[in-house]
């Protein structure tokens, strides 16, 4: 499109104000009369061009962000493997219940409510991210306080005087076996006899429960499961007759073929020199 110009300056005129500008069909006319000249302003043309340029070499690495920052606010609730923060070097470190990626994203590891928090006691000038268990709950928690583990759970002292307890055998103080007999080496603790019946579940270090593993290896024993015994084979005579079959089959399939009336072949044509 050509668009004209005006060279000529636009002089302000008191002049101006007596005239009434007219329709965009007569600005020319007005800009005439306000220099003091009848005669037409000389016009230039601008051509633009009628193709886009070519861009820049490399604007084709400018891509998309990589989408960095809070991904999770505080008081949001996540469950475990949710990304909560991400981030390009360590400005924020996981806190309870939430673990580092190999990008240095923070991620929860539990199901929560995130919490942005600092602990002085921990370290005076890093910022956490922490998964409270519960909405109520603030982070860091106490020191001395009853940790919640996994199934939303609080570890309680065992009572080893009450009624379910009674006649267990508790092992306070497990060590390796040297020799010598002694009431809480290995040797002198009880493997029983494999004929026996088993003795279902002992309590053991601490308050877990569990079989003795000569136990659990015996269940299929107890069951009276069988398996049949594995017997190699002479290797050498299955190959050998593994080859007879092979024979066989192809001798099977001349015998059919030999009934069968075969296409004669084309002559070949030589080829012209």
């Amino acid at each position: 499109m050509l668009l004209p110009r005006i060279l000529a300056p636009v002089r302000a005129s008191c002049q101006l104000s007596s005239h009434v500008l007219s329709p965009a069909s007569r600005v020319l006319d007005a800009l005439r009369i306000a220099n003091g000249t009848s005669a037409p302003p000389a016009l230039s043309f601008v051509r633009h061009a009628s193709h886009q340029a070519q861009g820049r070499a490399n604007g084709a690495k400018d891509g998309p962000g990589k989408r960095l920052g809070a991904k999770k606010s505080g008081g949001e609730y996540v469950i475990p493997g949710n990304i909560i923060f991400r981030q390009r070097g360590t400005g924020w470190f996981p806190g309870e219940n939430c673990k580092f990626g190999r990008d240095h994203c923070v991620f929860a590891t539990e199901s929560g409510y995130v919490r942005y928090y600092r602990d002085p006691l921990k370290h005076p000038k890093r910022q956490y991210i922490g998964v409270a268990l519960d909405k109520d709950d603030a982070l860091p928690y106490p020191r001395n306080a009853a940790r919640k583990r996994r199934l939303n759970m609080i570890a309680v002292k065992i009572d080893t005087n009450s009624k379910g307890f009674e006649g267990q055998p508790v092992v306070t103080d497990l060590q390796v076996g040297d020799g010598t007999g002694s009431e809480t080496s290995i040797r002198a603790t009880p493997r029983g006899n494999p004929k026996d019946e088993p003795r279902g579940l002992v309590i053991g270090k601490g308050y877990a429960y569990r079989m003795a593993n000569w136990d659990i290896g015996r269940a299929a024993e107890r069951a009276n499961v069988q398996v049949k015994e594995f017997t190699p084979g002479n290797r050498w005579a299955a190959w050998r007759k593994s080859q007879a079959r092979i024979a066989a089959n192809v001798e099977k399939k001349k015998l059919r073929n030999a009934g069968k009336k075969s296409p004669k072949p084309k002559p070949r044509q030589q080829r012209q020199r």
